[in-house]
């Protein structure tokens, strides 16, 4: 049981707020500086990156990039070579039939 008796609550008299303004839909509102949900882009999957601060940091990401980019082309170039109908990918087998027929 409790220790003592409750006690009663000051009656407080009803707070007057301002009321709401009257609702306009955002097609009808002039002058609006926000953008519409279409026009923001698409929005972003996956993790966040932060950039390196440390300048060790800094000249590895840049390695790394580099590298990076270095093997995707000799991947592409090696896939066209072997399908050949990529023609999209410069180094397959119509660019060195091609190469033959001009010379």
């Amino acid at each position: 049981m409790a220790q003592g008796l409750l006690k009663k609550a000051k009656a407080t008299p009803a707070k007057r707020y301002a009321p709401p303004p009257p609702f306009q839909p955002r097609c009808l509102v002039a002058n609006s500086t926000s953008t519409s949900s279409s026009t923001q882009g698409p929005k972003r999957i996956g993790p966040r990156n932060v950039a390196p601060k440390k300048q060790s940091l800094i000249k590895q990401k840049k390695l790394t990039k580099k590298l990076t980019a270095g093997l995707t082309a000799r991947t592409e170039r090696s896939l066209a070579a072997r399908a050949g109908h990529l023609e999209m990918l410069a180094g397959g087998k119509k660019d060195k039939k091609e190469n033959q027929g001009k010379k």
